[in-house]
């Protein structure tokens, strides 16, 4: 199977990260975002993540100029219409997807891969709106997507062998990335485990046992995770993560899903994380611990 051009919808935080990623992997890139201000925009931050990797050594100014002249910026769903795959990367909303999925069915071949890179939603429910829900399949990327090397590959209840085969090819063989197979379930693996630690952390600072730095540091130190449960969650977004629990409080109905009232409060004053410059921490222009 031969893919040369993915069409990404969204170009938030997740979709700059997989159209980067893409373009540096060879592929042509249609990114999709309806403003062309957000869009401006998030071509802007692209490049500004390419010459971080430059101040690192790890990336040419030549590579740079390459993997930016992969990316095109489109304004309509319609222009995805010769992409091989389509990847959704839009807001954790229901009804949101669903419109843009029933409006890419209409303009994609029925042999193009519809993917959603949603980590709660059922893709079964998103493939019903359309009219070929065998070639709808989750494709999870996690943040953050360059360095991180796992994609979950989530069948709906319709999703073909077929869809799926070539979901895994691409993953595996195109992108580089080990894919691991789910079935669709609210948080799939790595949201629901990931979102529980947090939530445990932010009772465990709640009751005063010890500070968000020193819970950091014991589980960073401890056991060798790359970032704490704060600076983890700062980093994905504490109003993800908040609505990512309350998805899953709500699937589940079990105790252990109820976020954390500390979150809800953080997240109503706006302490988003690293894209608000300040969370359960305080954050440069570039992301980095100020």
């Amino acid at each position: 199977m031969t893919i040369r051009k993915v069409g990404v919808v969204g170009a938030g935080t997740m979709g700059q990260g997989i159209a980067e990623m893409l373009a540096f992997k060879g592929l042509d890139v249609e990114l999709v975002e309806r403003s062309p201000e957000q869009a401006q925009l998030s071509l802007q931050h692209i490049a500004h993540s390419l010459d971080k990797q430059i101040e690192k050594w790890a990336l040419t100014q030549a590579e740079k100029k390459l993997v930016l002249s992969r990316i095109k910026s489109v304004d309509t769903l319609s222009g995805l219409e010769d992409c091989e795959i389509v990847i959704e990367t839009i807001t954790e909303d229901l009804d949101m997807k669903k419109a843009i999925f029933a409006e890419l069915d209409r303009y994609c071949g029925p042999e193009v891969i519809l993917a959603s890179n949603t980590s709660t939603l059922s893709l079964t429910e998103l493939a019903g709106v359309t009219g070929h829900p065998e070639r709808v399949i989750g494709m999870h990327f996690v943040y953050p997507v360059i360095k991180t090397n796992l994609v979950e590959i989530v069948r709906g209840l319709k999703t073909s062998d077929t869809t799926f085969g070539r979901t895994k090819h691409f993953i595996e063989q195109v992108i580089e990335k080990k894919g691991v197979m789910v079935f669709e379930s609210p948080g799939f693996v790595t949201t629901r485990l990931i979102c529980l630690f947090i939530n445990e952390a932010l009772h465990v600072l709640e009751e005063g046992v010890a500070s968000a730095e020193d819970i950091d540091s014991a589980m960073r130190i401890g056991y060798s995770f790359q970032h704490g449960p704060f600076e983890m969650a700062d980093r994905f977004g504490l109003d993800a993560v908040l609505a990512a629990l309350e998805r899953m409080f709500r699937e589940y109905g079990e105790l252990k899903y109820r976020p954390s009232i500390v979150l809800k409060k953080m997240v109503r004053a706006g302490h988003l994380g690293v894209k608000s410059g300040v969370g359960f921490f305080k954050y440069d222009k570039d992301g980095d611990r100020a």
